[in-house]
């Protein structure tokens, strides 16, 4: 599933209303209110913050709310909407409280909320954007007015970091330092068995570096904790009832939360469904990567049909079959024959396979609507000009920030993982992966994944295991797309099966969760949900709106004025044509 560590490129960059300095007053608010509360400072030496210094200021005015157990102070707009700041303190473990002492061993997590513009709103709705590693604080910062308009403006939206996350601290860290990191975070993975021994000797010294670095926290970064964890945030807003939107990973800690405590889980959506058996209780994550391939598929399909004007790789094969051939053999090449690219003395590298299939194609599944930009970056470099692929996948991994490890901690802590599960050298551990990684052209993305899975250091300490025939307080929502490329429709179905009641709306189309292609039908499910509780009888697909593949920007706008659409339906088309360029889902990492 998408391993949303991610910030956008820099052309996407560009693109967002808020800025990054806006950003960084924003968070500066919520760090002085670390700061002032003396929550950050007692774990500072466990991580710098990760996109920004926190430094003393004066507190701002505190606001408080009747029947909530927190202070607020208010941070900024996003458009028309009041941010608010604040944080609330939890337990390592919620579940055995001896394993706190001797001096109270917590987590900070830190809230930001996107209050509705309607003066009489009450209930909040939390996020998760996924990962694991996603922040949902930055989320409803960066898209928190977009996804409002979906939801209505009956509701808050309240963006949190997961235990271990982002600004949360402790902060999930396998070295000590960001110089120790720089120093000692580089290995070689790009080939299976080539790179085998390095990236397993590598590999012995991070899990140990992991175990040292986070002492006890570590073990209790995981996902049945962080779902406590956000009941201790409802009882802070004084909020009985569960309302949740959990995208891809988000979608795993929506299902444990619902599993742990269902009598709370009242209006619980889960978009982009991963599959918690596989998580919790399999070595290999065999459905996550069964549709990637079908993606790519359809990006070749739709190239075809939309003909060399819209996609320019259509003019290299006269059908889908041979262009996907052409395509894949082209790339395929660069593995062998990498190109030296030089756009001046202090821009230039070398343009790989890895790094066109990895930092270009594979992000693109996400986001068809980024289809076409792709397409004209392949085109001109197998046309011999690499220049513009280099700039846009060859000079950073934009979506990877590397300042912790959230992945390895949540990922390895959830499941099975460690030597004594394992017990493979790493002659073994290859011959399994590479059985394994023959499913799909993307499979070995998770190359390093599960060598740290395999050689975890940190033992589980969590109970948690997946049920089928969960009744909870109201019936979930799922939601999906046909083609999926991290989180399957089957793995959507499956969890159909294990929690009683819920219904399951496919928006029929390709990409990451069901914003990823413009759908009023989507949004009137949500919405229906959320302020009814009100499910489809059966199971039930969406049809994609406008043109969601190959479409210039213009052409998506041309095609919303020549609808018929009242304010409340223009402002949701339009929010979901700028959720499905945006890259707040980051690719697996």
């Amino acid at each position: 599933m998408g391993l949303e560590k991610g910030l956008p490129s820099r052309q996407e960059q560009r693109a967002y209303r808020p800025t990054a300095r806006a950003f960084l007053i924003v968070f500066s608010f919520l760090c002085s209110y670390f700061v002032v509360n003396h929550l950050v400072l007692n774990h500072l030496h466990r991580g710098a913050p990760k996109h920004h210094v926190c430094h003393e200021s004066p507190r701002p005015p505190i606001r408080r709310y009747q029947g909530e157990k927190i202070e607020w102070v208010a941070c900024g707009n996003v458009e028309d909407h009041e941010l608010e700041c604040s944080n609330i303190t939890v337990p390592m473990d919620h579940f055995n409280a001896s394993n706190n002492a001797p001096d109270n061993k917590s987590f900070t997590i830190p809230l930001l909320r996107l209050r509705s513009t309607n003066a009489t709103a009450k209930t909040n709705i939390l996020i998760n954007p996924g990962g694991p590693g996603g922040s949902g604080t930055q989320l409803v910062y960066r898209r928190g007015s977009q996804l409002s308009a979906i939801v209505g403006d009956t509701f808050h939206l309240v963006g949190f970091d997961p235990r271990g996350i982002n600004q949360s601290r402790p902060l999930a860290a396998c070295y000590p330092t960001e110089e120790a990191r720089r120093a000692m975070s580089t290995v070689r993975n790009k080939k299976i068995a080539e790179d085998s021994g390095e990236l397993w000797a590598w590999t012995t010294n991070l899990v140990r570096g992991c175990a040292d670095t986070m002492s006890l926290h570590g073990a209790y970064i995981n996902t049945p904790q962080t779902a406590a964890d956000m009941n201790s945030i409802l009882d802070a807003l004084g909020q009985d009832d569960m309302y949740y939107w959990g995208f891809s990973y988000g979608t795993i800690l929506g299902q444990t939360y619902a599993t742990l405590f269902p009598d709370r889980a009242k209006r619980v959506i889960i978009d982009g469904v991963g599959n918690q058996f596989d998580w919790y209780e399999e070595r290999f994550d065999r459905e996550m990567m069964m549709d990637t391939d079908a993606v790519l598929k359809g990006f070749v399909e739709e190239c075809i049909k939309a003909g060399k004007e819209d996609c320019p790789l259509a003019d290299m094969a006269e059908t889908k079959e041979d262009l996907f051939v052409d395509l894949v053999g082209k790339i395929n090449r660069l593995q062998y024959d990498p190109i030296g690219v030089y756009v001046n003395s202090s821009m230039h590298g070398v343009l790989d396979f890895w790094t066109v299939w990895y930092n270009g194609v594979f992000p693109s599944l996400y986001k068809p609507a980024t289809w076409r930009d792709l397409a004209r970056n392949l085109d001109l470099l197998l046309r011999g000009n690499a220049t513009e692929a280099f700039l846009a996948y060859g000079l950073e991994r934009a979506w990877e920030d590397t300042s912790d490890e959230a992945l390895e901690f949540v990922a390895n802590n959830d499941g099975v993982s460690g030597p004594n599960n394992w017990g493979f050298d790493r002659f073994d551990l290859v011959h399994e992966l590479v059985g394994f990684f023959n499913k799909s052209l993307f499979d070995e993305e998770l190359f390093e994944f599960y060598f740290s899975k395999a050689a975890w250091a940190i033992p589980r300490t969590h109970k948690y295991k997946p049920k089928r025939g969960v009744k909870t307080a109201h019936p979930l929502l799922l939601l999906s797309t046909t083609y999926d490329p991290v989180c399957p429709l089957v793995s959507a179905l499956g969890a159909n099966n294990a929690f009683e009641g819920s219904r399951l709306v496919e928006v029929k189309g390709y990409g990451h969760c069901s914003l990823a292609v413009p759908s009023m039908c989507i949004a009137r499910h949500v919405r229906d949900f959320l302020l009814e509780g009100k499910l489809p009888e059966n199971n039930v697909q969406c049809e994609a709106d406008g043109k969601p593949y190959f479409a210039k920007p213009e052409e998506s706008l041309a095609l919303l004025e020549a609808q018929e659409l009242n304010n409340e339906e223009r402002r949701i088309r339009l929010a979901q044509l700028d959720l499905a360029r945006d890259s707040w889902l980051g690719p697996w990492r």
